[in-house]
C-alpha cells in the first residue's frame, strides 16, 4: 500500500522548494522517497513529508544572512589535527563502526534526550565532545555534552544522512535540497554549499587530502552520481551510475572509494574519478560497504546476501545469507556484525556463522541502524516494531547475549548509534510521525529531583468535552522525565512515556459530571527522583445537552456508582504532537 500511495501522489503539480525559489517537481522528490524508504514506507509518512515540504517553504527565512553575520577569525579555522571520538558515519572511512572506548559501565540509563524533529541519520562527536546531527525538519544541530543546544542551522531540505567532521574542524552535511554544506563547526556559520542538482541522502566521507565523496539520488534519470568535491566547495569530478545512490562511501588505504548503487553494483573508484572495478549483486544496494584489515570489502544487498569481495579486483571471496541495508561493522578480531530483518548476525571473517541474535518478536526489525561496537565488545543497534509499536536501542554482548534494551520511541529507529570518549552512547529516534530526539545513555555524576511542573489549560468548560492541558517541567540535570496526572475525578494517567526536560507536553481529558476538580501532576526523572505536586483547579459547570440530567440525579444519590462511572467512561487522550 505504501508504494501505491507514492505513485498516486506523483501526479501532483510542482511545488517551490527552498530559499532560492528553485522549482523541484514533487514526482522527483516522491520517487526519491519511494526508493529511500522502500518496503518500510507508508502513506502516513508520505503525507507528513509532503506537508512538511510545503510548510517549510512558506515559513523559511533567509538564514544564510543570519549565520554569515557570526564573526570568525581572519585566518579561519585552526588546522591542528584532531582526534574526535566518532567523526563520521560508522566512525571511520573504512566504516568499521568500532570505537576505541569502553562502555562496560553503561547500564541502559538514559541521562538526557534532546527534542528535535525526526533523526534518521546518525549523530557524530567532535574532539570537544560536541554532538552534531541533522533532522527531517531541515535543521543541522550542534549540542553540548549535557544535551543543551550550541547552535543550529536550517537548510532547504530534510537531512537523513550522517555529518562528517574534517581535520580542520569543517563540518560537512548533505541534504535533500541537493546541496553538500560546509560549516564552521564551532560557530555554525556556513562556509559554502555545493549544488549537485539532485537530492543527497549519502553521508559524506573525507579522504586524507580533504576531498569529500558522496552519492546522489536518481532525480528521474539525471542523478545517481558519485561526486568528489574539493575542500573549497568546487567540483573535482563526478561519475554517473544507473540508479539512486543512498550508500555512504568508504575509502581504502590507497584512496580507492567504494560505494553501492541502486543499479545493483558496488563501485570501486580511483581517486582521479575513473572506474577501478564494479561488482554486480542480485538486487539494490542501499547500504554502505566496510573494509577489513585483511583486504576485504563487505557489502549487503537486497538480494538477501552479504558479499565479501577482494579489494584489488572485486572478485567474490564468499557470500552469506544476510543481505541488508545496514553497514557490516567489523570488530577488532575481524568478526562482522550486520543487521538483517529481525536478527543481528555475527559472522567469522571466513564467511561462516558465529552466532545469531534475535532482536525480539518477528515484527521487530533492524532497518537502517548500523551496529556500533565498543572497546569492550558490546554491540549497539536500533530497531523498529511494525504498526507503530515503537523502537528499542539494544545492547548485545560479544557472545550474542542481550545486555540491556530500552524502548525510546513510539515509531522507529533508523539512526545509527555512536560512542563518546566517556562511553556515552548516542542515538537518534523517530518518536512520532512528526517528532524525534537525540538520546544519551551514560554515567550520571549527581542528581537532583525535577522542579515542580507547570499546568496550563481551560479552567472553565463543559462536561463531556475534551480539553487540552500543557504540562512542562525542568529537570536540573536535564534528565528525561515522566508525568503522573490525576484528573480529580478518580482517574489518572499512570506514568506516561518519558519526555525531554523543558519540553511542552499536551494531554487531553473530559469530565462527565458537573463540578469543580483539581488536576494534580508530579514528575519523575530517570533515576526515580520525584518532584512536588502541582495543582490546577478547573470548573465544569455546564453540560452540552440536557438528555443526561436524569443520570446525573441518579449518580448523585449513589456516590459509588458515580465513582465507578467516572473510572469506566472518562477518556484520557494523549496527544503526542509538540510545539
Amino acid at each position: 500500500m505504501g508504494i501505491i500511495s507514492i505513485f498516486i501522489f506523483t501526479s501532483i503539480s510542482p511545488i517551490v522548494f527552498g530559499l532560492d525559489n528553485k522549482i523541484l517537481k514533487k514526482d522527483e522528490i516522491l520517487d526519491n522517497l519511494a526508493f529511500f524508504y522502500y518496503e518500510y514506507y507508508n502513506s502516513s509518512k508520505l503525507d507528513h513529508y509532503n506537508e512538511n515540504f510545503q510548510k517549510n517553504n512558506q515559513e523559511n527565512i533567509d538564514l544564510e544572512e543570519k549565520t554569515n553575520s557570526i564573526k570568525t577569525s581572519k585566518n579561519g579555522i585552526s588546522l591542528t589535527p584532531i582526534n574526535p571520538p566518532w567523526p563520521m558515519f560508522c566512525h571511520d572511512t573504512k566504516h568499521t563502526g568500532r570505537s576505541p572506548y569502553s562502555t562496560s559501565h553503561i547500564d541502559g540509563l538514559e541521562k538526557w534526550r534532546f527534542r528535535c524533529n525526526i533523526v534518521e541519520g546518525g549523530p557524530i562527536i567532535g574532539d570537544d565532545d560536541i554532538i552534531y546531527f541533522g533532522d527531517t525538519h531541515w535543521n543541522v544541530y550542534a549540542i553540548y555534552p549535557d544535551g543543551t543546544l550550541k547552535w543550529k542551522y536550517k537548510t532547504n531540505g530534510q537531512i537523513t544522512s550522517t555529518p562528517a567532521l574534517a581535520a580542520d574542524r569543517t563540518l560537512y552535511v548533505s541534504s535533500w535540497d541537493d546541496r553538500l554544506y560546509a560549516f564552521n563547526s564551532s560557530t555554525g556559520a556556513k562556509k559554502w554549499a555545493f549544488d549537485s542538482g539532485d537530492s543527497i541522502v549519502s553521508s559524506p566521507a573525507i579522504a586524507d587530502d580533504g576531498t569529500i565523496y558522496f552519492g546522489t539520488m536518481w532525480g528521474l534519470g539525471d542523478g545517481g552520481k558519485i561526486y568528489a568535491v574539493n575542500p573549497d566547495g568546487t567540483e573535482k569530478w563526478q561519475y554517473k551510475t544507473n540508479y539512486h545512490i543512498t550508500s555512504d562511501p568508504a575509502i581504502g588505504d590507497d584512496g580507492t572509494i567504494y560505494i553501492g548503487s541502486g543499479d545493483d553494483y558496488l563501485y570501486a573508484m580511483n581517486p582521479n574519478g575513473t572506474l577501478k572495478w564494479r561488482y554486480k549483486t542480485g538486487h539494490y544496494i542501499k547500504g554502505s560497504p566496510s573494509i577489513s584489515e585483511d583486504g576485504t570489502v563487505y557489502i549487503g544487498s537486497f538480494d538477501s546476501y552479504l558479499y565479501a569481495l577482494y579489494l584489488n579486483n572485486g572478485t567474490m571471496k564468499w557470500k552469506y545469507g544476510a543481505g541488508t541495508e545496514t553497514n557490516p561493522s567489523i570488530d577488532s578480531d575481524g568478526t562482522i556484525y550486520i543487521g538483517s530483518v529481525d536478527k543481528l548476525h555475527a559472522i567469522y571473517p571466513n564467511g561462516t556463522k558465529k552466532w545469531i541474535f534475535n532482536v525480539g518478536s518477528s515484527d521487530e526489525h533492524i532497518t537502517q541502524s548500523c551496529p556500533a561496537i565498543s572497546a569492550d565488545g558490546t554491540i549497539y543497534v536500533g530497531t523498529k516494531k511494525e504498526g507503530g509499536a515503537g523502537g528499542n536501542i539494544i545492547a548485545i554482548n560479544h557472545d550474542g547475549k542481550e545486555k540491556w534494551r530500552k524502548k525510546i520511541c513510539q515509531d522507529w529507529i533508523r539512526s545509527s548509534p555512536c560512542i563518546g570518549e566517556n562511553g556515552t552512547v548516542y542515538i537518534g529516534s523517530q518518536y512520532t510521525i512528526a517528532s524525534g530526539y537525540i538520546h544519551a545513555f551514560g554515567p550520571v555524576e549527581s542528581n537532583s529531583p525535577p522542579e515542580k511542573p507547570t499546568i496550563t489549560g481551560e479552567m472553565n468548560g463543559n462536561v463531556r468535552e475534551d480539553y487540552e492541558y500543557k504540562i512542562n517541567v525542568v529537570d536540573p540535570d536535564n534528565n528525561p522525565i515522566s508525568f503522573y496526572i490525576e484528573w480529580g475525578d478518580g482517574t489518572n494517567s499512570d506514568w506516561v512515556p518519558e519526555r525531554a526536560s523543558g519540553e511542552d507536553c499536551y494531554y487531553k481529558h473530559s469530565w462527565l459530571i458537573k463540578g469543580t476538580y483539581t488536576i494534580r501532576v508530579k514528575a519523575r526523572d530517570t533515576l526515580g527522583e520525584e518532584s512536588d505536586w502541582a495543582y490546577l483547579k478547573v470548573n465544569m459547570p455546564r453540560t452540552r445537552t440536557t438528555s443526561y440530567q436524569w443520570l446525573e440525579c441518579l449518580l448523585k444519590d449513589f456516590p459509588l456508582l458515580e465513582r465507578l462511572q467516572n473510572i469506566y467512561f472518562s477518556r484520557t487522550i494523549f496527544n503526542l504532537q509538540f510545539l
